[in-house]
């Protein structure tokens, strides 16, 4: 069996009163004393931080960076401004996801400290396997190089805004994807303002070392508080937001995922810099036709909880799809969850029902995300 790894803040954690589980290879938190709900509910209303260190960081140094990572997604990054940030996602040859990430460009003087060209956060499941593509890939176009040495916080919420300002306004020059160096409780950090809740927040890279100490500093602020990786899948469940290996995977096309929204004019047949991505004729030809299924939202019509994994069923009781993600909905009070369905099920308020526990739970297909995105574009 693999070593099950530990973040910088391990020891924090434990100190906090954090139940901790083994998640992708990380003894993470997965809630604090207050539980999943109120972590939630804090971060709806305040600013909660995350310890989202297992995830993988790289930087790509090289002068073609861009048009060389740009061959491997169907995403705009030649054009991508310094200082900006886009989400995109590796495709193999069918079309598949193989995993999704963030990209930023740092201006030139924050690529100078060592934060590259290109900046990726990659998801921690796929770490090592997305380093290798990128290797295989990139060849001399652009340098990979892994940064374990980091660590990564998100404080996320309404409040988060002012309890980052506090150890450094500059921030608060940041619209929603856009990244930049700052000095925060002493250490130098990359913080983008983004984030995994559908609020407004920031995530911030900083070195291994000196991360205790920044995590301290903010807990300290007023309307900070510690979540764990409970209250981040409620959250980004209510967002509408992906979660590689459960809503997309290598078997998900973008377009079946309702992700085209990240595939820019440019990119797409008859753009300037169509296609030259792996499975680029398979996805041109989903954009130009669809797919078979799609992803959609379900609110449960009954109190009745919808897990991953539930089969959904037809009102004659023929198998259409299944649920992808589900929880119940800590702001909302009701069940949600995100499935596949066939196109003549999911248009929105049509019914379909979720097998759960030998019994069909209603459900109705509704657009998302379930709770209004709040991030701060200026």
């Amino acid at each position: 069996m693999s070593e099950v790894l530990q973040t910088p803040l391990h020891e924090l954690h434990l100190s906090l009163g954090a139940k901790m589980v083994v998640f992708a290879g990380y003894e993470m938190p997965v809630q604090y004393a207050d539980g999943v709900i109120a972590e939630h509910k804090h971060c709806r209303a305040a600013a909660a931080l995350f310890d989202v260190s297992h995830m993988g960081q790289l930087r790509i140094v090289g002068a073609e960076a861009a048009a060389a990572l740009e061959a491997l997604v169907p995403v705009d990054l030649v054009d991508l401004a310094p200082g900006r940030q886009r989400y995109a996602f590796f495709t193999n040859a069918n079309g598949g996801i193989l995993d999704d990430l963030m990209v930023t460009r740092p201006t030139p003087a924050d690529a100078a400290l060592g934060f590259g060209d290109l900046y990726l956060v990659v998801n921690a499941s796929r770490k090592d396997a997305d380093t290798a593509h990128l290797r295989t890939h990139l060849g001399h176009r652009g340098h990979v190089v892994p940064m374990p040495e980091r660590a990564l916080l998100a404080l996320q919420g309404p409040k988060a805004a002012a309890a980052l300002g506090a150890l450094n306004p500059a921030v608060n020059a940041l619209v929603f994807m856009s990244g930049t160096v700052c000095e925060l409780a002493g250490q130098r950090c990359f913080v983008t303002r983004s984030g995994y809740t559908g609020e407004d927040g920031f995530e911030i890279s900083v070195a291994a070392d000196g991360a205790v100490k920044l995590a301290k500093a903010l807990l300290a602020l007023p309307g900070v508080a510690p979540a764990g990786l409970g209250a981040r899948d409620t959250l980004r469940l209510e967002a509408g937001l992906c979660l590689y290996g459960h809503d997309i995977d290598e078997n998900t096309t973008p377009v079946a995922a309702g992700l085209t929204w990240a595939i820019q004019k440019v990119r797409r047949s008859g753009g300037a810099r169509a296609g030259g991505y792996p499975g680029a004729a398979a996805i041109e030809r989903y954009l130009a036709g669809g797919t078979p299924g799609s992803r959609v939202g379900l609110v449960g019509l009954e109190r009745v909880p919808v897990r991953e994994g539930s089969t959904l069923v037809d009102a004659r009781g023929h198998k259409i799809g299944r649920v992808t993600s589900g929880t119940v909905s800590p702001t909302l009070d009701r069940p949600i969850a995100m499935g596949y369905v066939p196109h003549d099920h999911a248009k929105p308020q049509h019914e379909v029902y979720a097998e759960v526990r030998g019994r069909r739970v209603p459900m109705r297909v509704t657009t998302m995300p379930f709770v209004p995105h709040r991030y701060h574009r200026g």
